[in-house]
């Protein structure tokens, strides 16, 4: 059971999963829930998080994690974020953990770190 004592060392994305699919079946939303709605619900999720740096520097937008209150709003908008990717992820039954791990593969390949800008 995931509760707001979890924590990511401890939680799997499938328990994550469960507690969106949970949250969605008692409200009935599943009718609501096709990939164009969600993809649009997640930009304008996105689009809230950014509001949170917004017109900020890069000094700025670092100093948000040292600040409780920001650090916390900013963290409400990458939840809901996160809630929207693992509904997608439910609605078209997509395997996050191997995705992403192949993901990652083919972005190794397509950017090497011997060309990294640092390098």
């Amino acid at each position: 059971m995931i509760d707001s004592n979890s924590r990511d060392d401890s939680t799997s994305v499938q328990q994550m999963r469960a507690l969106v699919e949970q949250f969605v079946s008692e409200r009935r939303w599943h009718r609501f829930h096709n990939p164009k709605n969600l993809a649009m619900s997640l930009g304008i999720e996105t689009g809230e998080l950014m509001e949170h740096f917004q017109w900020l520097t890069l000094e700025q937008a670092a100093a948000v994690k040292e600040d409780p209150v920001k650090k916390h709003a900013a963290g409400e908008e990458l939840a809901d974020c996160l809630a929207y990717v693992l509904a997608i992820a439910n609605t078209m039954e997509i395997d996050l953990s191997s995705t992403l791990a192949a993901k990652m593969v083919r972005n190794a390949e397509k950017y090497p770190v011997d060309q990294a800008a640092d390098s």
